[in-house]
């Protein structure tokens, strides 16, 4: 009768990791942008700020919102997630604060989120002008990948098509946002700068997943038509095979 197997070697082999090779699975698109809590930290210093500004007056709001900024960091810190989103969003909402302070006006502290769309998208467009698509640059920096994805001229266009898009996000986000604020609608102002915030960064990581999987796709394809490089072996190989081939000349 065949005996049992170890009760160390079933353990082993139940703790290995799904899948036919082991890897890790990778993190979902709502994972990378930092799931729904990233949503609601990123949310709440600006709904605490209108909400305490209406009832209190802009002083109150402008402390509530950074009070609010400093809870969410020590939160992440307790629950150790984290920290450089978290530092991110106080250093944001501490500038848009102490420009409301400065401005006197609850709609100034929506005013540096405003410049800072018009930035990006004149830089996500400017990449695309000079052929170096920021999709592309950060994504294949991030990865070690090299360049070898700016030779590829449909990876090159995958990439662009993705810059633009975030480019455009970008600058919807400037146009909507400042015509609020010209038109005073500080309300409104919160409700864009939320709306326009994850679910549209959401859409623009799409194309960007998209331009991946169409470039990875492609060079894998054109990598594997090429033919293989010689090694230094194979080259010395076939050289002293040529020349062992050529006939002595005569003198």
């Amino acid at each position: 009768m065949t005996e049992p197997a170890p009760s160390g070697e079933q353990k082993k082999t139940g703790d290995e990791p799904s899948g036919s090779d082991g890897e890790k699975p990778q993190p979902t698109l709502l994972e990378q942008m930092g799931g729904l809590s990233g949503l609601f930290y990123s949310s709440l210093p600006v709904i605490v700020f209108v909400l305490a500004n209406a009832i209190f007056g802009l002083t109150v709001g402008i402390w509530a919102a950074v009070g609010s900024a400093v809870a969410i960091t020590v939160l992440r810190v307790v629950r150790k997630e984290p920290l450089q989103p978290a530092i991110s969003g106080f250093f944001g909402v501490a500038i848009a604060a102490f420009i409301a302070y400065r401005t006197g006006s609850a709609k100034g502290f929506f005013l540096f989120g405003i410049w800072t769309s018009l930035v990006y998208f004149g830089v996500f467009a400017l990449s695309i002008v000079v052929r170096w698509p920021l999709a592309g640059v950060v994504w294949n920096a991030l990865n070690g990948n090299g360049q070898a994805w700016r030779k590829d001229k449909k990876s090159l266009i995958a990439y662009s098509i993705a810059t633009g898009a975030m480019a455009l996000i970008f600058g919807a986000r400037f146009i909507v946002q400042r015509w609020l604020y010209d038109e005073d609608y500080t309300g409104w102002l919160a409700f864009a700068k939320i709306a326009m915030g994850y679910p549209l960064y959401a859409l623009g990581l799409l194309s960007v997943v998209w331009a991946v999987r169409r470039s990875e796709k492609h060079l894998k394809a054109v990598s594997a038509e090429a033919p293989a490089e010689e090694t230094d072996a194979e080259v010395e190989a076939r050289l002293r095979e040529k020349y062992a081939q050529t006939p002595a000349v005569e003198k």
